[in-house]
């Protein structure tokens, strides 16, 4: 790499660095991951689900996919609607998610077992009725399997699209992981594979819909405005490359038009091209964090393991 490349190199990722720190501001969540020693948390180094979320943009857009997939169930999206205030401060929502995944994700097992005790707490408070009276609860077994299935879908298909290939056995293993949180939520019949995921998709396809509650959501969604992390890249650059990664079938039902669709492909390519600038900008992270915690060198984590 010439000189001129690695400064502009090192000026794009100090760049990037400082966005998704501001955006996303690090030791908040009180959770420590530095201790106690040798301790590899739910999941641990050798791990699938280290591994693909290790990678931010495949995180970040796989989220914002998760959520657009999760507003077209009306039980699923009621807890959010009635219980939250996403319209005031949707960035914060997305925030938390965060913490909570990269703390189950990463954190010693002690403090795992706290975040899912608290958000148990959390969703059994959450109750309530929809507009034609039948009931809901954030603790339902099968609500709670739709917004794991989506999640994990999400962050899959993110890490697929935008970070590394992913072998489709490496993706099965990511599934069979990763449910774990799900159980230990609450959820029941979790797939554990994209076999299975693709079955479970299909089944819950006639009980979602696109109506008023959905769409209010998607707006409140489309205006958020996340910093620009590089020049050139449009504010709506990560929200379009979640929705690329959404199935074609849910496209369909949010109805989105063809020149949203192409947006998305731009989007798509764009975050693709830079997501190795991430890996470097964030290589002091959490997932680093969790390496040194349990001895194992980070580089780890950009191979699969056997």
């Amino acid at each position: 790499m010439s000189s001129l490349s690695r400064r502009v190199s090192d000026a794009a990722t100090a760049q990037i660095r400082r966005w998704v720190l501001d955006a996303f501001p690090r030791n908040q969540s009180g959770v420590d991951y530095d201790a106690p020693p040798g301790d590899p948390g739910w999941f641990g180094p050798d791990s699938v689900t280290w591994r693909i979320h290790s990678e931010f943009p495949g995180m970040l857009a796989g989220g914002l996919c998760a959520l657009m997939l999760q507003l077209l169930h009306p039980r699923a999206l009621a807890g959010v609607y009635d219980h939250s205030n996403f319209r005031e401060d949707l960035v914060g929502r997305l925030r938390r998610t965060t913490s909570f995944v990269a703390g189950t994700s990463y954190a010693p097992r002690a403090e795992v077992d706290k975040l899912i005790a608290r958000v148990k707490r959390i969703h059994a408070q959450v109750v309530g009725r929809l507009p034609d009276g039948s009931a809901y609860a954030a603790d339902d077994p099968a609500l709670l399997t739709w917004v794991h299935v989506t999640e994990a879908y999400g962050f899959l298909e993110g890490c697929r699209r935008y970070c590394r290939e992913v072998p489709e056995a490496i993706a099965d293993r990511y599934y069979d992981e990763y449910r774990r949180v799900a159980e230990a939520l609450g959820a029941t019949d979790v797939p554990a594979s994209q076999a299975q995921v693709h079955d479970y998709f299909a089944a819950q396809q006639p009980q979602l819909r696109m109506d008023e509650r959905s769409r209010e959501v998607l707006e409140v969604l489309s205006a958020v405005r996340l910093p620009v992390p590089l020049p050139g890249m449009s504010r709506e650059v990560f929200l379009a490359a979640g929705a690329a990664l959404l199935p074609q079938w849910a496209e369909q039902l949010i109805g989105r038009s063809r020149g949203q669709h192409l947006q998305s492909v731009v989007s798509a390519r764009m975050l693709r091209s830079v997501a190795p600038l991430f890996r470097i900008a964030l290589n002091d992270g959490i997932s680093t964090r969790a390496c040194q915690r349990v001895g194992k060198e980070p580089a780890i984590l950009v191979q699969w393991p056997a």
